[in-house]
């Protein structure tokens, strides 16, 4: 068995080597209250002990544990509880709907699942037609008679069943085993699990912990969901130097700004989406944030203008927009963002996404995965470490987004991008999402150019164009929604101006047939702006009255 403390190249090596170092320093604020390394290793301990002890599984059982739960003490110990048990963890998010959590519940095929308080209450309703036994290990609550008595199929324990941690033999695990299982969204509208290797992550981490020199000093903002793989760099990338992570509350995260002045963050990291209701908030003014030393961004295009201004209000950090879906694990490319030279590499208004991480592969290719030339565009394929394992279970999908192009030996992952490719040395411009070029009444059309331009004229912050009606082969038009601010309307006029401003920018089949303003946008479980709501809305009836 590998030394837990110093040989393990495992998701949980670097949180052990932390626990062991720093023990009495702060690993985690939750719900009003610092906890220890020292505190949540013991915690995770017991949660583990649990596990192995009650663990009836057969051989070939898929080595995962499920973790239903949001943000709370009992959450993040059982994340760590299910790593130092040998498993790989599922995380599941209470605010799905019943339906998508059960179907990922059974997809997995896991035999146990680790809840809070707020996984029980929507328990019953996952249990609800699934076949088979679970184990359902519920570390904060001391009495489940009741529900168990209504679930005589399933075994439930509490509080008062955790096993003494003390003792635990942590299980040895590969660098080629699952480190977290993570569903995304499916153009079949059945979520995708993504498995996501040890060695997968921690080279990130490496190369993220080497980048921005975290140490014990350092607090993490923690603005996201369990069930987007960006919390993994909050929570690992933090407890891999003995950092602390900093979760706020539901209301907290609704005024960001405070909660960084309030705990003294020093690394902040979201979708641009909080940094675009920061800016509407005016929470952004010049030396607002001291304390941070990195300012990070991820999950959507980030609009050059809004970047600008968050990096003013924290004039001693660094400022990086990062790039990766969740086959690429977290991040694989990232861009740094210079007050001097950056507005000039902008495009359509948006920040470039960068050089890929060391190690990581970058080949931009047509629709038959050919390169294409310098200064041409195509779809975003990478491949290097970081490159996750597939899909589970689901050999179809893999085979179709793990592919080797042609004169190539090495598989890549087709990311769905759009981006330029550009000479050696210049970063690669982001170009928005392959199925967000539609064609218009014949002609290819980048939706992406008709929100810069938007954005522009109107003087927001966030437009989102989206292809309407829809036609078999695209949309017959464009329907333009610009964020105007909370609960503030925009009227007749200004959506006239705006439209004849737009009119002068663009040629007749990209011009905006209408637009609509919106003082937020809907975003989906992981904070970013959802387009699928947004074409919802249009494609709903008209109130005949």
């Amino acid at each position: 068995m590998p030394d837990p403390r110093g040989a393990d190249t495992t998701l949980r090596a670097g949180f052990l080597r932390s626990a062991s170092r720093f023990g009495d320093r702060n690993a985690l604020f939750v719900d009003g209250a610092h906890h220890t390394y020292a505190d949540l290793e013991t915690y995770a301990r017991r949660i583990a002990a649990t596990l192995l002890r009650e663990d009836r599984r057969s051989s070939d059982a898929p080595k995962l544990t499920a973790v239903l739960g949001h943000r709370h003490l009992e959450t993040f110990a059982g994340i760590l509880g299910v790593l130092l048990r040998g498993d790989g963890y599922v995380p599941l998010n209470p605010v799905f709907p019943t339906d998508r959590t059960r179907a990922m519940l059974v997809r997995s095929g896991v035999s146990a699942v680790v809840v809070d308080a707020s996984g029980l209450a929507q328990l019953e309703e996952v249990l609800t037609g699934i076949e088979g036994s679970l184990l359902i290990l519920a570390p904060a609550e001391a009495d489940l008679s009741s529900i168990a008595a209504r679930w005589p199929a399933h075994r439930f324990l509490g509080s008062n069943d955790l096993a003494d941690g003390r003792s635990l033999v942590i299980p040895e695990a590969s660098p080629d085993d699952i480190a977290y299982l993570l569903f995304t969204s499916g153009s079949t509208g059945q979520p995708k699990g993504v498995m996501v290797a040890h060695r997968n992550v921690r080279h990130f981490l490496d190369v993220m912990a080497e980048r921005y020199g975290i140490t014990e000093e350092d607090r993490f903002s923690h603005t996201f969901d369990l069930t987007f793989d960006l919390s993994v760099f909050d929570l690992f990338l933090a407890w891999e130097r003995g950092a602390c992570v900093c979760c706020p509350t539901a209301g907290e995260k609704m005024l960001p700004g405070k909660y960084v002045t309030k705990h003294a963050l020093t690394v902040w990291f979201s979708v641009p989406s909080t940094a675009v209701l920061m800016n509407k908030l005016r929470m952004l003014k010049p030396g607002a944030f001291p304390s941070l030393r990195w300012a990070l961004f991820c999950g959507e295009a980030l609009p050059a203008e809004v970047t600008q201004t968050f990096a003013s209000a924290c004039p001693s950090a660094i400022t990086e927009n990062l790039y990766g879906p969740t086959e690429l694990t977290i991040a694989c490319t990232l861009y740094r963002w210079d007050h001097e030279r950056s507005p000039a590499e902008c495009h359509l208004g948006v920040v470039p996404i960068g050089q890929a991480y060391p190690g990581m592969e970058v080949l931009v290719c047509d629709e038959s995965l050919h390169e294409v030339a310098e200064g041409q565009d195509g779809e975003l394929l990478m491949t290097g470490p970081q490159m996750a394992l597939g899909y589970y279970r689901d050999a179809e999908r893999t085979a179709a987004a793990f592919v080797i192009p042609p004169n190539r030996d090495r598989t890549y992952y087709r990311t769905g991008d759009r981006v330029r490719r550009m000479p050696e040395g210049q970063p690669l411009v982001y170009l928005g999402r392959v199925d967000n070029q539609i064609k218009i009444q014949g002609y290819r059309v980048e939706l992406g150019e008709i929100e810069a331009i938007v954005r522009e004229v109107s003087g927001a912050d966030v437009a989102i164009a989206i292809g309407f009606p829809r036609t078999p082969s695209g949309a017959d038009g464009v329907v333009a929604f610009v964020g105007t601010g909370q609960h503030v309307a925009g009227t007749d006029e200004e959506a006239i101006a705006i439209r004849s401003a737009a009119a002068t920018r663009l040629p007749p089949y990209m011009q905006p047939r209408e637009i609509r303003f919106v003082g937020t946008f809907p975003l989906n479980a992981n904070g970013k702006i959802d387009r699928k709501a947004l074409l919802a809305i249009l494609e709903a009836p008209k109130d005949p009255t």
